[in-house]
Formats: C-alpha cells, sequence, structure tokens
C-alpha cells in the first residue's frame, strides 16, 4: 500500500510543474527573435488598448525583414514601418531609409514593450486585439 502512495506523490509532483515549465518556455527575455518567429500579426498597445495591427514578415527586404503597419499606427509609430530588424534583445521597427521608428524590447514570445519618455509604453503582443 505504500508503495502506490508514493508513485501517486511522484506523478502529482510531476504534474505540478508541468504549468511552470509551459511558462519557462514562453519567457524569451532578451533573446534575439528569429524571423520565423516573428512572422504574422501583432497588435500595437498602448495603457491598455488595441491601436493597430503591425504584420511582421519573415520575408528579407533591404533594410531587414518585410514589416507593415496598419493605416490608424501613425500617432504611436511615428513614420511608416518598411522593415523590422532583430536586436541583441529585441526588435526594432525601420523606415524604408532603415531609420528606426521604435525599438521594443522582448519580454517574452507574444510580448515586446517600448519604454517611452512620456512614461507610456507602447506594448507588441502577438495576434489581434483581444487576443
Amino acid at each position: 500500500m505504500r508503495i502506490p502512495l508514493i508513485a501517486a506523490g511522484l506523478i502529482g509532483a510531476g504534474l505540478l510543474t508541468i504549468p511552470a515549465i509551459a511558462a519557462a518556455e514562453d519567457h524569451e527575455a532578451g533573446v534575439p527573435l528569429t524571423p520565423a518567429e516573428a512572422a504574422g500579426g501583432w497588435t500595437v498597445e498602448v495603457g491598455g488598448r488595441g491601436v493597430c495591427m503591425v504584420t511582421l514578415s519573415a520575408q528579407k527586404v533591404a533594410n531587414g525583414y518585410g514589416a507593415k503597419a496598419g493605416g490608424s499606427c501613425g500617432d504611436t509609430i511615428p513614420g511608416a514601418p518598411a522593415a523590422w530588424r532583430p536586436t541583441r534583445d529585441g526588435m526594432r521597427l525601420v523606415d524604408a531609409s532603415g531609420k528606426t521608428l521604435v525599438a521594443f524590447n522582448r519580454w517574452s514570445n507574444s510580448l515586446f514593450v517600448s519604454h517611452r519618455k512620456s512614461g507610456v509604453d507602447i506594448q507588441l503582443k502577438r495576434g489581434a486585439p483581444g487576443a
């Protein structure tokens, strides 16, 4: 009877660590973003409100990899993103001349944050607003 209790305890302990392992896999702060990871739609948020969508591509272009912002990003992302570039600790959106428009630090696989002087951060979250 004692062996089944020990086995049940070990199984239970193993199950308790699964969520921690899954959460750890999403923690990628400070790790460069690969084009394959970035490809797809991202929501730009300010103050917890979805402002617009940015689509990142794994396709190589003149100044990095393809990027396109929705029309309503104008006040949040200055200029028109034409590309994105991975950095040591995140990524940056650049215009057609290669000038950085916004630099983001990677917090996880699905969240990038740009700290602004105004104190209001810009977040780039994977997927559509509310997803």
